[in-house]
């Protein structure tokens, strides 16, 4: 069952990505760009099985590509034991239809193109994201079509770029 995160399920969520990363997953890029930012709350879902026990969860954050308002995916985990299950395809698959519902018009993440390609993800030429990062792992998604088109630039932080009242556009 997939429902919105809720604050009460912080520490199992932190518990699941800690066990699904490598120590020191909070020293990556993309974790600088969400420290002291919030996540984008519609997106950060939360799978459960019967028992109520954490599977899976997806997390979005507000970021500026080119200082164009985007989506930064990530990061998403399933546990071990529910790997296999098509667990990851389905937070990956409902945030984005929740995501093309609330008028984003794009996503971006730092990931393994082959898995990432199935959803629609391609490589952005031209979008930085802070060092240390392999450019071959900066993809993105339209959501809209051609919303990725003239986007070139570096990747900042939501709380580093001026303030907008919206994340759509």
């Amino acid at each position: 069952m997939l429902s919105v995160e809720r604050p009460d399920d912080w520490w199992e969520v932190e518990a699941l990505y800690d066990l699904s990363f490598a120590p020191g997953r909070e020293l990556l890029s993309s974790y600088r760009l969400r420290d002291g930012v919030k996540p984008v709350k519609p997106l950060c879902l939360v799978a459960r099985d019967e028992a109520g026990i954490v599977g899976g969860a997806i997390r979005y954050w507000p970021v500026r590509a080119g200082g164009a308002p985007t989506l930064l995916l990530g990061p998403v985990a399933v546990h071990p034991t529910r790997q296999g299950e098509g667990l990851g395809a389905l937070l990956i698959q409902s945030s984005l239809g929740r995501a093309a519902g609330l008028g984003h018009a794009r996503v971006m993440l730092v990931g393994d193109a082959p898995y990432y390609g199935r959803f629609g993800f391609e490589r952005l030429d031209g979008v930085e994201m802070p060092p240390p990062t392999n450019p071959d792992r900066v993809l993105g998604l339209d959501l809209v079509p051609d919303a990725w088109v003239g986007i070139s630039g570096p990747v900042t932080s939501w709380k580093d770029a001026a303030q907008a009242t919206s994340m759509r556009a």
